[in-house]
């Protein structure tokens, strides 16, 4: 399990406040306050992607703007090798009795490459549902 830092942070502040302040309700009241500057920092976060993202999809240079394009299409084409062109050729190798090591066949590690095609695909996910639910610009 990955190491997630703001989550640590907020696991902390309300251990020291359980600590700390003895009074449950102001106890209670402290973590809802740690809760919403957690949250406040996190929006503020993704506001700042989002003016950043922006910024480079309305970029006319093919390295600023067609960068997550690149990304996105070299995720796909990994995929595409792992889960069907790679079972389809070393089957075929197989059936046709060619005398081929399969093991020497390139192998891509697709653990390395999902958190980016998820991360991807969950963006253009929020992003679609920006736009059904009325809040993206629509186009």
């Amino acid at each position: 399990m990955a190491f997630d830092p703001i989550t640590a942070a907020l696991s902390l502040g309300s251990t020291l406040i359980d600590r700390l302040v003895p009074d449950k309700t102001a106890a209670a009241a402290a973590k809802i306050q740690l809760i919403e500057m957690q949250t406040k920092g996190e929006l503020d976060q993704i506001t700042g992607q989002l003016t950043v993202d922006q910024a480079e999809a309305g970029s006319k240079s093919t390295f600023v703007a067609g960068w997550r394009p690149f990304v996105g299409w070299a995720c796909g084409a990994a995929f595409v090798y792992v889960y069907i062109l790679q079972p389809f050729m070393q089957f075929a190798l197989v059936a046709f009795k060619v005398n081929f090591d399969i093991a020497k066949m390139p192998a891509l590690d697709i653990a390395d490459m999902m958190p980016v095609l998820l991360g991807m695909l969950g963006l253009g996910a929020m992003r679609s549902y920006d736009k059904t639910s009325g809040n993206g610009n629509g186009h």
